[in-house]
């Protein structure tokens, strides 16, 4: 008789995971992602091992050799096939369990693209360069878009076709930004909620110091200087106008 062979059932969530140099992290954050949901972890170069225990632990490794965390997140995008992506940082500061709330909200047509607010658990765990960063983007956002979101965190939620559409093109700091400025003007619904903030392990590769902050917002402000691009942003299926968060 000829053994039959089925494919695997494919994954009900694709969890982006950029990931340079994070073998310490990764046992934890990969054993937090929801059961039937698949871990695209993105090795982004690293030279710790990373790849190879992700792929022990049981993970899809994605390897990325430009460097950039837009780089590695767009190309977890593009090896991912499921409906609804996820994104999380890969450092063990968010916990992608709490991802689960954000596609409960996305599968029920209440929200196109949900973030996380990152609400420190201690001190350390947000350094002050990096808030003063965040804050700062956030107003410019609020001016070029008109939406008052307190995060441009990196935990968050969208459906997969709607997010290749939009045509995200940077590579560096400036993608997480691009995101929601395209899905702003594209008139999706943008959701924020409040997520645990841990300290991370390791440090940090973007905004572990006030240099690296600043060039980070730096990246980023080239994002907002850019002309709308609704015509080649079309918004997500099925959705209402935006709803703009308080």
């Amino acid at each position: 008789m000829k053994a039959v062979t089925t494919s695997p059932p494919p994954p009900d969530v694709d969890v982006v995971l950029p990931c340079l140099n994070e073998a310490e992290a990764l046992p934890w954050v990969l054993a937090r992602v929801p059961a039937g949901w698949r871990a695209l972890v993105v090795d982004n170069g690293s030279t710790d091992g990373s790849g190879d225990l992700a792929r022990a632990l049981g993970a899809t490794v994605v390897r990325e050799d430009r460097r950039g965390f837009g780089a590695a997140c767009h190309a977890g995008l593009l090896a991912a096939t499921a409906d609804v992506v996820c994104f999380c940082d890969c450092d063990a500061s968010l916990d992608p369990a709490h991802l689960v709330r954000f596609v409960r909200e996305i599968r029920a047509g209440e929200a196109d693209l949900v973030l996380g607010r990152r609400r420190p658990q201690t001190r350390g765990a947000w350094p002050a360069h990096a808030r003063a960063g965040n804050l700062a983007l956030a107003r410019l956002l609020r001016r070029r878009t008109g939406l008052r979101l307190h995060d441009l965190g990196p935990l968050r939620a969208a459906r997969r076709a709607p997010l290749l559409a939009l045509g995200l093109t940077d590579r560096r700091s400036g993608y997480p930004l691009q995101m929601v400025v395209r899905a702003a003007d594209a008139g999706w619904r943008i959701a924020e909620h409040d997520v645990p903030y841990l300290p991370r392990t390791g440090t940090s590769k973007v905004t572990g110091t006030w240099r690296g902050t600043w060039q980070a917002v730096r990246d980023m402000s080239h994002v907002l200087n850019e002309p709308p691009a609704t015509a080649q942003t079309p918004r997500a299926p099925h959705t209402p106008p935006l709803r703009r968060p308080r």
